[in-house]
């Protein structure tokens, strides 16, 4: 029996063995916009060839401008139209973009009836009203928004994209505290569904959440607590394979580029603390029961605040309707959005601020916190906390985000009682950054390989040596 091994067979079997993606998209890409920025240029080029890959870009790194140029190369090759999602008033925000580039045939639409261009961008409440058969490629704006929805909305999206030659999720919170939703990405662009995610890579500590260390303290040494953890051997093979189909950055020198431009002014918190005779909270309804017992002397901190500075425009966040009624009543120049108007009054809304027609703009940070670039403010107070990193995450970057060119303030208000979920936020934020210097520790290298074409196999050179014994 011969039992000779040559290197290119080795190299092949290497090659089958490793977890990557393999691209299915365009084999050309050309005429991309010359106002791209190189390191954007890559990404939307890597992303065309894969054809159903995810970008996980900061705020402010020019994702709407690469989803754009993404949906323009694929409607000219394929002679179909593309779907863009996106959170309310991003989508005329999109627009918007479109036109400041000169990328043509974008325009917004409620309706399939209503579609009139080859790049058609509407909000997620309104996929309802389209057919995915008529799409080539679909692009999600803001695409970690799918997890807040309830699991029937989650599956319908996917459902609908399945048959979609062409896809891109686009987010900078692809897992702010939990590698679990990374899965959600993956399942959305068919390359595993969320379980197989874990039951290859990771171990099951407990719970439901997934993260590459064991239980630790966030606030003693910025690791997030566990309860799913990565595999120790298999802690490699992970990052190759996520990055084979996901490029991730938070200022392009992660990646080799060296872009002026995009450094982050100072963010300076500040906290205010309102009494209260209530006990700190810990449960979930004493923590509701606070903000109850909080209200009047929060939303008084705040209007007392923002009306102490009459010439700057504000974003005042707030948790329940109550608050956004009492704080639009006692702020000067306020206008508000809420959950009960309607979608056109609330897109007319976020983009009067956006714009700067509006000065300040009271809302929660589940309504407008998404995808708006807010860059004419650089102050912001949240009126009150919940428990969600997430969302204050978002909504701060609406203002503090690359491109912008002033200081940034965001005031936090809550009450003594509320004690719990500020610690609760901080052992979240520090569990966020732990992750992220993580993902960009493991897979900076393999991403530059990828985004400049030069990702391969390691190539082995030493021969296989065969016991004498299998002789």
């Amino acid at each position: 029996m011969n039992l000779q091994t040559t290197e290119t067979d080795y190299a092949s079997f290497l090659a089958r063995k490793t977890a990557v993606q393999e691209s299915v998209g365009l084999s050309n890409v050309d005429n991309l916009p010359s106002a791209l920025k190189p390191f954007q240029r890559d990404i939307v080029t890597w992303a065309l060839k894969r054809g159903r890959s995810a970008v996980f870009a900061g705020t402010g790194l020019g994702k709407t401008f690469q989803q754009l140029s993404w949906a323009d190369a694929v409607r000219r090759d394929a002679g179909r139209p593309v779907l863009v999602l996106a959170p309310l008033a991003v989508a005329q925000q999109t627009v918007q973009e479109a036109q400041k580039f000169n990328i043509d045939a974008v325009t917004y639409a409620a309706h399939q009836d209503d579609a009139r261009s080859s790049i058609v961008v509407t909000n997620y409440d309104r996929i309802h009203n389209f057919d995915p058969d008529k799409f080539e490629g679909i692009v999600l704006d803001e695409s970690s928004i799918i997890k807040a929805h309830d699991s029937k909305t989650r599956k319908t999206l996917i459902d609908f994209t399945q048959d979609i030659p062409f896809r891109l999720p686009c987010t900078a919170t692809p897992a702010p505290n939990d590698y679990v939703e990374l899965g959600n990405h993956a399942e959305f662009l068919g390359v595993c569904s969320a379980k197989e995610m874990l039951a290859t890579w990771f171990v099951h500590d407990g719970s439901m959440k997934a993260t590459n260390t064991k239980n630790h303290d966030a606030r003693k040494n910025g690791k997030p607590v566990a309860e799913w953890r990565l595999k120790g051997h298999a802690e490699q093979e992970f990052w190759a394979w996520l990055s084979s189909w996901s490029v991730m950055l938070r200022h392009p020198r992660e990646l080799g580029y060296d872009e002026p431009g995009y450094d982050l002014p100072p963010l300076h918190k500040q906290f205010i603390t309102v009494h209260s005779d209530l006990p700190i909270a810990h449960s979930l309804s004493e923590r509701l029961r606070a903000r109850r017992d909080s209200t009047v002397e929060r939303v008084r901190a705040a209007a007392e605040l923002v009306n102490s500075m009459p010439d700057r425009p504000w974003l005042v966040w707030c948790n329940s309707n109550t608050e956004s009624e009492m704080l639009t009543a006692a702020i000067r120049d306020a206008v508000e959005v809420r959950g009960s108007h309607p979608a056109e009054l609330k897109a007319q809304r976020l983009m009067g601020f956006a714009n700067g027609t509006v000065r300040v703009l009271v809302s929660k940070p589940s309504i407008a916190g998404w995808g708006m670039n807010f860059q004419r403010c650089s102050h912001q107070v949240f009126v009150g906390l919940n428990d969600s990193f997430e969302q204050l995450f978002q909504a701060i970057r609406r203002c503090w985000r690359f491109g912008q060119t002033q200081d940034v303030f965001a005031w936090f208000i809550a009450s003594t009682a509320e004690g719990a979920v500020v610690d609760n936020l901080a052992e979240k934020e520090a569990a966020a950054e732990y992750m992220a210097d993580q993902m960009s520790k493991h897979t900076r290298t393999l991403m530059t390989r990828t985004l400049r074409g030069d990702r391969e196999v390691t190539p082995h050179t030493t021969k296989m040596e065969i016991p004498t014994w299998l002789m």
